[in-house]
Protein backbone atom coordinates (compact mmCIF):
# COMPACT_ATOMS: atom_id res chain seq x y z
CA UNK A 1 0.00 0.00 0.00
CA UNK A 2 1.49 3.33 -1.30
CA UNK A 3 1.28 6.36 1.30
CA UNK A 4 -0.63 9.00 0.05
CA UNK A 5 1.41 11.87 1.79
CA UNK A 6 4.39 10.98 -0.71
CA UNK A 7 1.87 11.85 -3.60
CA UNK A 8 0.41 15.02 -1.49
CA UNK A 9 4.03 16.74 -1.55
CA UNK A 10 3.80 16.43 -5.52
CA UNK A 11 0.79 18.20 -5.60
CA UNK A 12 1.13 20.89 -2.55
CA UNK A 13 4.66 21.62 -3.61
CA UNK A 14 4.08 25.12 -4.78
CA UNK A 15 4.16 26.99 -1.71
CA UNK A 16 4.85 25.54 1.95
CA UNK A 17 2.03 25.66 4.23
CA UNK A 18 2.28 26.72 7.73
CA UNK A 19 -0.78 25.49 9.00
CA UNK A 20 -1.50 29.08 10.62
CA UNK A 21 -4.51 31.17 8.54
CA UNK A 22 -3.70 34.32 6.42
CA UNK A 23 -4.43 37.78 7.30
CA UNK A 24 -7.18 38.43 4.60
CA UNK A 25 -8.83 34.87 6.75
CA UNK A 26 -8.51 35.86 10.08
CA UNK A 27 -9.87 39.09 8.83
CA UNK A 28 -12.91 37.73 6.50
CA UNK A 29 -13.69 35.30 9.82
CA UNK A 30 -13.74 38.85 12.17
CA UNK A 31 -15.89 40.26 9.75
CA UNK A 32 -18.67 37.10 9.58
CA UNK A 33 -18.28 37.01 13.69
CA UNK A 34 -21.52 38.45 14.48
CA UNK A 35 -23.24 36.13 12.14
CA UNK A 36 -21.20 32.82 13.33
CA UNK A 37 -22.56 34.01 17.25
CA UNK A 38 -25.75 34.16 16.06
CA UNK A 39 -25.82 30.70 14.20
CA UNK A 40 -24.14 29.00 17.71
CA UNK A 41 -27.18 31.01 19.72
CA UNK A 42 -29.50 29.22 17.62
CA UNK A 43 -28.04 26.30 17.99
CA UNK A 44 -27.83 26.64 21.39
CA UNK A 45 -31.28 27.51 21.96
CA UNK A 46 -32.50 24.35 19.63
CA UNK A 47 -30.20 22.15 21.15
CA UNK A 48 -32.04 22.66 25.03
CA UNK A 49 -34.94 21.22 23.50
CA UNK A 50 -34.08 17.74 21.75
CA UNK A 51 -34.83 15.91 24.46
CA UNK A 52 -38.20 17.07 25.39
CA UNK A 53 -41.54 19.23 24.27
CA UNK A 54 -40.39 22.88 23.65
CA UNK A 55 -42.26 25.23 26.14
CA UNK A 56 -43.66 28.73 25.76
CA UNK A 57 -40.33 30.48 26.43
CA UNK A 58 -38.18 28.04 24.06
CA UNK A 59 -40.23 28.99 21.54
CA UNK A 60 -39.43 32.34 22.20
CA UNK A 61 -35.93 31.84 22.06
CA UNK A 62 -35.76 29.79 18.93
CA UNK A 63 -37.41 32.74 17.61
CA UNK A 64 -35.73 35.53 18.73
CA UNK A 65 -32.40 33.42 18.00
CA UNK A 66 -33.75 32.99 14.43
CA UNK A 67 -34.24 36.37 14.10
CA UNK A 68 -30.61 38.00 15.17
CA UNK A 69 -29.23 35.05 12.77
CA UNK A 70 -31.25 36.73 9.78
CA UNK A 71 -30.51 40.23 10.87
CA UNK A 72 -26.57 39.40 11.57
CA UNK A 73 -26.61 37.53 7.74
CA UNK A 74 -28.78 40.82 6.28
CA UNK A 75 -25.94 42.61 7.93
CA UNK A 76 -23.23 40.67 6.36
CA UNK A 77 -24.79 40.60 3.31
CA UNK A 78 -24.93 44.41 3.14
CA UNK A 79 -21.28 44.89 4.00
CA UNK A 80 -20.29 42.46 1.36
CA UNK A 81 -22.56 44.66 -0.99
CA UNK A 82 -21.31 48.39 0.04
CA UNK A 83 -17.91 46.99 -0.63
CA UNK A 84 -18.39 45.65 -4.52
CA UNK A 85 -20.59 49.20 -4.79
CA UNK A 86 -17.56 51.27 -3.13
Amino acid sequence: MESIAALQAVVTAAAPFDGEPSDAELDAIETEMPAILADVDLLDAQIMTIDRTPTELDERRIRRARRRVLAARRALANTATAGEVA
